[in-house]
């Protein structure tokens, strides 16, 4: 019985998580970039090691979000996906590094000035390798 309480407190939560990413504003994401064959060892790891990783990373991931490697960012967080291959506009990650939607996802957060907040151009990056397939 409690197995299949957690299990519905899992599916409800990622649920809510995905949701978030489906009220975003889409026309005030930044465009996804012009540029062609991004991946993410060479585009999107760089953009995530500076303002990522101490908090996403190998070592205790907040919300067992890894964001150091493909398979990690692929696979999301306790929480659920945070992007969907072929589809920026839907994706979770999106909207938190383009600082739209709940404040509390915003990513970094406002309030932590150690990590540089990502730039129209880098999210419009972002947004591009997702769209390519996010590989």
């Amino acid at each position: 019985m409690k197995a299949r309480i957690a299990i519905a407190l899992v599916v409800t939560l990622a649920t809510s998580f995905l949701a978030n990413a489906v009220d975003v504003d889409v026309s005030k994401l930044p465009p996804p970039s012009d540029k062609k064959g991004l991946t993410f060892e060479k585009d999107i790891k760089p953009l995530f090691d500076k303002s990522c990783v101490d908090c996403h990373g190998a070592e205790k991931p907040k919300g067992k979000l890894r964001l150091d490697t493909l398979a990690g960012t692929l696979k999301g967080s306790v929480d659920g996906k945070v992007l969907e291959p072929g589809n920026s506009a839907k994706s979770f990650l999106v909207a938190n590094i383009a600082f739209l939607g709940d404040e509390d996802d915003f990513m970094p957060p406002p309030k932590e000035t150690k990590y540089p907040k990502f730039t129209a151009e880098e999210v419009g990056i972002v947004r591009a390798w997702i769209d390519q397939g996010a590989k």
